[in-house]
């Protein structure tokens, strides 16, 4: 592996249909603050998940930079990426922690830390192959919609009712019904930054829409204060150690699936983007983010992806130098350390959340659409149609299992029938004969009448 980096052309200008490739640089001062630059992009989505389940915003950004260095040493310094909160592990990490507390989910994220490094070092031996087989575009693109249209309920909130001199009371302290006002801000505000602004502004309009939002309930005195005033300027952020419950083991275990395809999509991208062969990165990349997960997990961090966000910041920039990624990691693991920054992301109020994860929840199931659409899967094939028909209606309306101690949620129920019934039409329709025949009407590829 080499640290070092060839500076690009003169080091300030990139020429047009050029880029700068993981091995090069701009000059010092550009690549500064191109890497600051993926802070930003990483900040919101990254601090929204420890927000959302109750995490230590500090301790997450933390291993966040900690990740992100563990990942471009395993992958040789060849791979740019920021590895940020991942949304996969909302849900689980939800569950886990109502039923057993944050220690537990820490554990169940360890878990996914561990299968997913033993999944990368077979890539890296065997190559990725199997995965494609196993886990085709219906498939990958049926789990990652259920994870996200499974928390839509989170991002309307929850209520309870209690009786106040005689009178039914409801009171909301989380989603868009904790404050709707500044949930219907913060949505506006991300809507409208997304096709008002250009360039990199408009690809942090989830970010945008949260500062506005915390304008708007600050303004409205929803924002606590008090933690920021009683923080530390400089200090080390909070350690919780996990602990481990076989109960909850269902519930993050379909995550792997998803950071593997996350990992090897990121790989994709980036071999697309500079022209370079990543492929022979592949195992390195599932390794190093499984060792990152794992860490934070061990820490009282929440599980690590590479970052779509981050990949943004490349495009728009044609820079893909990993050494703006070791300044990333460094800014990160700077502000990391100061407990009153993270006392500041942690009083976001829970209207600007709600707001966001409106957002947020629908973007991961859309995502999921994408992945069919990019990969033209034809849903006229029953085996595909009936894949994601049956796998999303479990997740959305979180269909649950609970043999002997172990709990299973609509998410590791969705993707078990997504896995399962995909391959179980497979294999019967290859005997039988009957791959081609339509499964009813909506099955008939467009433009063909129904009736013939």
């Amino acid at each position: 592996m080499s640290i070092g980096w060839r500076l690009h052309g003169d080091g300030r200008t990139v020429p047009v249909g050029e880029v700068v490739a993981p091995d090069e640089r701009l000059s010092w001062p550009r690549t500064i603050g191109i890497g600051m630059q993926h802070v930003v992009a990483m900040f919101g989505a990254t601090f929204l998940v420890p927000l959302l389940t109750g995490f230590s915003p500090a301790t997450t950004l933390f291993f966040s930079a900690v990740g992100t260095v563990v990942f471009l040493l395993i992958t040789r310094n060849k791979l740019p990426s920021y590895l940020g909160s991942s949304f996969a592990f909302i849900a689980p990490i939800a569950a886990a922690t109502a039923t057993g507390g944050q220690s537990v989910a820490l554990g169940g994220i360890v878990v996914v830390g561990v299968l997913l490094a033993a999944i990368g070092a077979v890539v890296h031996v065997a190559g990725s192959g199997w995965i494609d087989t196993l886990m085709p575009p219906v498939v990958t693109g049926t789990i990652v919609a259920l994870i996200g249209l499974n928390l839509a309920p989170v991002a309307w909130g929850t209520c309870s009712q209690s009786v106040v001199d005689g009178e039914i009371v409801e009171t909301c302290n989380n989603g868009f019904r904790a404050a709707p006002i500044t949930a219907l801000a913060t949505l506006l505000a991300i809507i409208l930054s997304t096709v008002l602004f250009r360039g990199i502004l408009g690809r942090l309009s989830i970010l945008v829409g949260v500062l506005v939002g915390y304008a708007v309930a600050n303004l409205r005195g929803e924002v606590d204060f008090s933690g920021v005033r009683a923080a530390d300027w400089v200090g080390f952020p909070q350690f919780l150690a996990p602990t481990f419950d076989i109960a909850v083991l269902g519930l993050f275990v379909p995550v792997v699936l998803v950071l593997v395809a996350e990992n090897i999509g990121h790989v994709k991208s980036v071999a697309a983007m500079t022209g370079h062969d990543m492929d022979p990165l592949a195992g390195r990349a599932l390794f190093s983010d499984g060792i990152a997960t794992t860490l934070a997990g061990l820490g009282g961090g929440s599980g690590t992806t590479t970052y779509a966000e981050n990949i943004g910041v490349m495009a728009a920039t044609k820079v893909y130098s990993t050494a703006a990624y070791w300044v990333a990691a460094a800014t990160a693991l700077v502000l990391s350390l100061s407990p009153k920054f993270g006392a500041v992301v942690a009083s976001i109020p829970a209207g600007v959340l709600g707001g966001a994860t409106t957002v947020l929840y629908g973007m991961i199931g859309i995502l999921g659409a994408r992945i069919w659409v990019q990969n033209r899967v034809d849903f006229s094939d029953p085996k595909n149609l009936t894949t994601a028909a049956v796998a999303l209606v479990i997740g959305i309306a979180n269909f649950t299992w609970a043999p002997a101690e172990l709990v299973f949620g609509g998410i590791a129920l969705g993707t078990a029938a997504a896995l399962i019934i995909y391959h179980l039409m497979r294999v019967l329709a290859d005997w039988r004969g009957t791959s081609q025949e339509p499964a009813s009407p909506a099955s008939v590829p467009a433009g063909d009448p129904v009736g013939r």
